[in-house]
């Protein structure tokens, strides 16, 4: 498989191209950033983006790809209400409707969050811009839409974009994982579930926690 991925500088979307590097069935990663990520291996490709907005100039360059592992997101903590739907809906539908465009047969894999809101109509801001997010990939016409609602992601070690406050609560990871089985999960078992999700499918669109342990052993 050849594969579009998005965040690889943050920290999903380092340890999702991490599972896809060790993958023999994924033969190049298409990484779009902002600006360069450092990363260098053979089946890594790199494409600066100039504005994710707007991607005409870039378009014939994402044809040929079998799926695209949205990585690229945003807390809401800090962010109005406006700033946090720009980033988290606006954007991820700009890159998805050019793929629906030029690249229909590809699997779009997105990483939503647990909590979100597929009615639209809660009371949170960001679970409803979430909820809209997905409703909203769903309508396109890719192969396959795939929404990823993770919670607690144990990292994987030795990656450089680890958010830091995980090496204070990590060490709880092994003491909540058998009390909290469906909602604690590690980055490399998202990463595998979403390649697999590409590769096999699955018989859900809206994925959570205990989906992603099933579909990442597949």
């Amino acid at each position: 498989m050849k594969l579009i991925l998005t965040g690889a500088t943050g920290m999903v979307g380092e340890g999702v191209l991490h599972e896809c590097i060790q993958r023999t069935d994924v033969s190049q990663i298409l990484i779009l950033n902002r600006k360069p990520s450092g990363i260098t291996d053979p089946k890594v490709k790199e494409l600066l983006v100039n504005d994710f907005y707007n991607l005409s100039d870039i378009e014939t360059q994402l044809v040929g790809y079998d799926g695209c592992l949205f990585c690229l997101g945003t807390s809401s903590v800090g962010k109005t209400d406006e700033e946090f739907y720009k980033i988290s809906y606006t954007l991820t539908m700009s890159l998805a409707n050019t793929l629906a465009k030029v690249n229909p047969n590809i699997t779009f894999c997105y990483i939503s969050g647990s909590g979100t809101d597929s009615t639209e109509k809660g009371k949170l801001a960001w679970a409803r811009t979430k909820g809209k997010t997905e409703n909203d990939l769903m309508k396109l016409p890719f192969k396959g839409v795939y929404n990823f609602r993770p919670s607690y992601l144990h990292p994987t070690p030795g990656m450089k974009n680890t958010l830091s406050y995980y090496k204070y609560v990590s060490w709880l990871y092994p003491i909540l994982k058998p009390i909290m089985p469906n909602s604690m999960s590690t980055l490399a078992e998202l990463g595998q579930a979403m390649i697999n999700a590409c590769a096999k499918g699955y018989e859900k669109q809206i994925l959570e926690v205990k989906d992603m342990l099933i579909l990442a052993k597949k």
